[in-house]
């Protein structure tokens, strides 16, 4: 493992600086709306239930409600009373919806990948509020206007089929093999997180934002074409209708678990070094929440030590506290996983504003 970090290149507007990967962890789809768990129902007026109400992005909730989500709702209610209602698309998806309802929010609690966090706090979406434990997140995770902050760490990586490529991908510029034409596929950005993650870890191994639409308009060839969902991709791979898809570390490493041909791969340039950077869910309490009070409580619950600790062995993602250091089954895989792969931290205050037009910029390379 590197033991010094890679410098970033002179100039560069999308990274502020690299590192390596243990020096951080030693330290989007159809709408779905739930009521946690025991369920919403019952009663009105004065003896209705308190509840909360969380807009957020997918994938920390669990197709057969083993999720992450799942297990911390269960305890929060539990322990306070208090009902979760829940919806989650896409990061875009959900701040879209919170902004349309600005003059009447519904959401106490919003939840959203970078750059749509910070887009939810541009346009006046959230409240000032210092979560419980948020000291205890690494500043690059956490508003500096104390709007939002990261209560799970994550990832933006690739994944590929371990059955059909025994060698799989290194690079970049593999992916324009003929091999993959056909058989290769990512997330529409703009519309799914990590497909816009997509693009940020292009413009930052190419480059810039020209160069690195230059490489998506030859790697158009191979690609099968958008998709509102990523999540999806990885079932794709793993039947072998398609090799390589985009993702990330949470999903895809809870998908492996019962996709036996998933591989998870971190894309380099040809002749450097594979890297990623964080992906985390940004929690924040929502402007004018109807259920103020019962939002703070569940924004500090989720920081607690012992749902921290539950983010590795029950999500398979990685806690957003540096003092939790979980040593479960999965947190070991997670850190092999991660071995050697350096990290570097977008600017997201000079990428928020210029999403739309790095947009179409793909969408004009691309012809989608």
């Amino acid at each position: 493992m590197p033991s010094n970090s890679r410098p970033v290149r002179p100039g560069s507007t999308f990274a502020l600086r690299r590192t390596p990967f243990t020096a951080v962890v030693g330290g989007l789809g159809a709408l779905v709306l739930t009521a946690s768990l025991a369920g919403c129902g019952g009663g009105s007026g004065a003896s209705e239930a308190p509840v909360v109400t969380v807009y957020s992005a997918d994938g920390l909730k669990g197709v057969k409600n083993d999720g992450w989500y799942d297990q911390v709702f269960a305890d929060f209610e539990k322990e306070t009373g208090i009902k979760v209602t829940y919806a989650e698309g896409g990061s875009g998806e959900m701040v879209d919806r919170a902004a349309g309802e600005k003059d009447n929010p519904r959401a106490d609690v919003i939840i959203a990948l970078p750059p749509y966090i910070q887009h939810a706090e541009r346009l006046g979406l959230l409240a000032p509020y210092e979560p419980k434990g948020s000291e205890r997140v690494h500043g690059s995770g956490k508003s500096t206007r104390d709007r939002w902050v990261s209560v799970v760490n994550n990832y933006f990586g690739f994944v590929y089929n371990t059955k059909e490529l025994k060698d799989p991908p290194v690079t970049w510029e593999e992916l324009l093999d003929p091999k993959y034409e056909g058989k290769l596929q990512y997330s529409t950005p703009g519309v799914a997180g990590d497909g816009t993650g997509l693009l940020i870890k292009a413009m930052e191994d190419f480059g810039g934002e020209k160069p690195a639409m230059d490489y998506l308009r030859k790697l158009e060839k191979n690609n099968i074409g958008p998709t509102p969902s990523t999540f999806k991709l990885a079932a794709k791979v793993d039947k072998g209708e398609i090799l390589v898809a985009n993702g990330d570390v949470q999903t895809n490493f809870e998908q492996s678990k019962s996709l036996p041909n998933l591989g998870i791969w971190f894309p380099a340039r040809e002749g450097g070094e594979p890297t990623t950077f964080a992906m985390y869910y940004g929690a924040g309490l929502a402007e004018g929440a109807p259920h103020s009070e019962n939002g703070k409580k569940l924004l500090d619950h989720m920081l607690t030590e012992k749902a921290q600790k539950q983010v590795s062995g029950i999500g398979g993602g990685f806690p957003a506290r540096t003092d939790v250091r979980p040593t479960d089954e999965n947190a070991i895989e997670l850190a092999g996983l991660m071995d050697g792969i350096q990290l570097f931290e977008p600017n997201w205050q000079r990428i928020e504003p210029s999403l739309d037009g790095y947009i179409d910029s793909w969408k004009d390379a691309t012809g989608n």
